[in-house]
């Protein structure tokens, strides 16, 4: 289990973030709060942003007439969310993201949905070329309000080991 925070000098604490190869367990599930309800700007912002000109993410009359009824939200949005919302748990003491795999989007989200994230830790391994380094798998799942699977991936981070890295000088 992780400190929320450290004490630096008597009754000053630092905010820490993450954990260490070592505070990984598999099968542990850790829930990302707060969830985050989707805005019109975000997903406006977000498309023209990455340049995506799809019409279904922000054009409102031509929306009405898909099977939605409305402007979807941006799926790249959608994954960038789930992984910001996993940072403080899963990979705050990251080195690097190593990749994501299986990524999937099972239902459509919409603006005005808030959107819940979980993180199980399926495998890891301590990296064999890289002193006091792992290597962490987990799946993120997201849902919205209503408890329903919006979306999930597989992702892959090279974290450090507890003693290494200075991540909480």
């Amino acid at each position: 289990m992780r400190d929320a925070c450290i004490e630096v000098a008597p009754g000053r604490f630092r905010e820490t973030q993450g954990r260490y190869f070592e505070d990984f367990v598999v099968g542990h599930v850790y829930e990302h709060r707060p969830g985050r309800t989707i805005t019109d700007a975000d997903n406006v912002w977000f498309t023209l942003l990455t340049m995506n000109t799809h019409p279904a993410h922000f054009d409102y009359e031509l929306s009405k007439n898909t099977e939605f009824g409305k402007p979807l939200v941006v799926s790249p949005f959608t994954i960038a969310l789930m992984t910001g919302m996993s940072v403080s748990d899963t990979s705050g003491k990251a080195i690097a993201n190593l990749g994501w795999d299986e990524v999937r989007m099972v239902k459509p989200l919409f603006v005005g949905d808030t959107l819940y994230c979980e993180s199980e830790i399926l495998e890891k391994r301590e990296s064999q070329s890289r002193e006091g380094q792992g290597i962490v798998t987990f799946k993120t799942i997201a849902r919205n309000q209503h408890g329903e699977i919006v979306s999930h991936y597989k992702r892959t981070v090279l974290v450090w080991k507890r003693g290494y890295g200075n991540l909480d000088d």
